[in-house]
């Protein structure tokens, strides 16, 4: 991914929470057509994924909706991951270019909270384009929140223990060299902070000399959300903590159980 904000991108990552109860307010046009802009953006870049931000009855797609964190409440507006199913890596391209466009509306004040099983995407398909070869693979409501969660929000995140994370060291299979310095500890660090479907960090590492390779823990897809897809969102977080310490980077794809290695360049 070409860097925009890589900055603003890292801070993001440390500000990020899973906001499911909005304020209400609409989101103005202008933020919207931004968002939309930078869907645009990333879309271009990642072919078979892309992002779309919608408007029209967003409370349709949530309807009934709980999951670990409660019920969508007051969204004005959500947007749709969306995967080109016959590309073998969908899953982890759309984690990683929805993770971009979580930290994007996070940096401008949106709240967000990746949903990949309870939504309907039947109703995504009535309010937008797919083609028979794409899937709606997950969605996240937008829309202002208050500074503080509320109480259900407190007390669901605490039952889902959506703040607690492994130790770096539980997280890492192999080590080129040790101990870990530079963009690899800060690139790891960033992955091991990375959200994931009830938190259950399904990423592992490998340290190979100059590059980070990532895989999955195992092949069991719990709650129906492919891992690889959270595995994505970590492969986000690695990069733009690489680029905040002043690395630059390339992804090659891998396969089963493998996902993706990092290599700098």
């Amino acid at each position: 991914m070409q860097s925009l904000s890589t900055d603003k991108w890292y801070r993001a990552i440390l500000q990020r929470h899973s906001r499911r109860q909005f304020n209400g307010r609409k989101l103005p046009k202008e933020l919207i057509n931004g968002l939309s802009q930078f869907s645009d953006y990333i879309g271009a870049q990642i072919p078979g994924a892309r992002a779309v931000v919608v408007t029209e009855n967003p409370e349709k797609v949530f309807k009934g909706a709980v999951g670990s964190y409660g019920k969508v409440k007051g969204a004005p507006a959500y947007v749709a991951f969306i995967g080109d199913m016959s590309d073998p890596h969908i899953y982890e391209k759309v984690g990683y270019l929805g993770e971009y466009f979580i930290l994007e509306a996070t940096a401008q004040d949106i709240g967000t909270c990746w949903i990949g099983g309870f939504f309907k995407p039947d109703v995504v398909q009535e309010q937008i384009q797919v083609t028979d070869k794409e899937q709606v693979l997950a969605v996240s409501p937008l829309g202002f929140v208050n500074k503080e969660p509320s109480l259900e929000e407190k007390l669901l995140s605490g039952l889902a223990k959506s703040h607690k994370r492994k130790p770096l060291d539980s997280l890492i299979l192999t080590y080129a060299q040790e101990p870990l310095t530079g963009w690899v500890s800060s690139g790891l660090e960033a992955a091991r902070l990375a959200p994931s479907a009830v938190n259950r960090q399904p990423w592992r590492f490998s340290i190979e000399d100059n590059s980070v390779k990532i895989l999955i823990d195992d092949n069991r897809n719990t709650f129906h959300i492919p891992k690889r897809l959270d595995c994505g969102i970590a492969m986000a977080h690695l990069e733009i903590a690489a680029k905040h310490y002043g690395v630059q980077g390339q992804w090659e794809y891998l396969e089963n159980p493998e996902v993706a290695r990092f290599t700098a360049v």
